[in-house]
């Protein structure tokens, strides 16, 4: 087949998709590898743009633990982590959110206004999108790592309707003014719930929910909220893959359609997964919403 008639089909192919999601929100959670490779980041930052394009609404939610790793040691601040979780006293707050915020941040707004589109870049202290609390874990005091208590989204829908692209840092505040430091998976679901995104898109360091962690042919495409509960019951999904997949289903009771888990070191993997019959990594859903 002629080249060009081969690019004309694939366009065919994604058409239903492309009429099916027309103005549909998605957000994106953006991080892991995908941010390390100059190669793969490009690619992703092309996807989020046509997205844009093609008549989706994405709004990017991003993480940054490498480049705040790398500051942190570079201003010789030393990191404590207790259950994955970054021990935050206030001088590493303040390093946090310059990283987060005036660093990683604008970096994606370059890529996204390099590549054509229109983005603006936020925190979740920006018209007190993200309001917190200190995260309580038992006796452990993890300083300020905070929790999400409320998601106003006057100023992402105002940029939504006027055609950007908001990309906001997973940082919050509280009524007393305390900044904290916020997982980014969670910030992700609090907002796509609250925006009654239809789409959750995790980008991460592996290919999907695999039935056999070793097996990357055993990657299941389409998961339903009973399935994945009855995996976990199981033990087929097991180990870090269980928090991933558990706030994949907050999500989903949140009202959001359909969370993905993809991924993010593969090129284009944005418009793969979304706009091709099987995708290339896992979506989630509600059971009785998809016969």
């Amino acid at each position: 087949m002629d080249k060009g008639l081969e690019k004309a089909q694939v366009l065919i192919e994604a058409l239903p998709y492309i009429q099916a999601f027309n103005g549909n929100r998605v957000v994106i959670k953006y991080g892991g590898s995908a941010m390390l490779d100059p190669e793969i980041n490009k690619t992703i930052v092309q996807d989020m743009v046509l997205l844009k394009l093609v008549g989706l609404k994405p709004i990017i939610v991003h993480g940054g633990g490498p480049e705040i790793n790398n500051m942190l040691k570079r201003l010789d601040i030393q990191s404590e982590f207790i259950n994955g979780l970054r021990v935050t006293t206030k001088e590493t707050m303040e390093v946090v959110e310059m990283v987060l915020a005036g660093k990683v941040n604008k970096q994606i707004v370059e890529m996204i206004s390099g590549q054509g589109g229109l983005a603006v870049g936020l925190t979740g202290k920006d018209g007190k999108i993200l309001r917190a609390k200190k995260l309580q874990k038992g006796e452990i005091d993890l300083g300020f790592v905070g929790e999400i208590e409320k998601v106003h989204t006057e100023l992402i829908e105002t940029l939504i309707n006027s055609d950007f692209i908001p990309v906001i840092s997973p940082i919050g505040s509280d009524e007393e003014g305390n900044t904290y430091n916020i997982n980014a998976d969670y910030a992700a679901v609090a907002i796509a719930g609250a925006l009654k995104a239809q789409k959750l898109v995790f980008l991460t360091d592996v290919e999907g929910v695999l039935k056999d962690k070793d097996d990357p042919s055993s990657l299941i495409s389409f998961l339903n909220d009973e399935e994945a509960k009855k995996y976990i019951e199981e033990g087929i999904i097991a180990g870090g893959m269980i928090p991933k997949v558990e706030c994949c289903m907050e999500a989903i009771e949140e009202g959001v359609s359909m969370v993905h888990i993809l991924d993010g070191r593969q090129k284009h993997a944005l418009i793969l997964e979304i706009y091709t019959p099987n995708g290339i990594g896992t979506m989630l859903y509600k059971k009785e919403e998809r016969k």
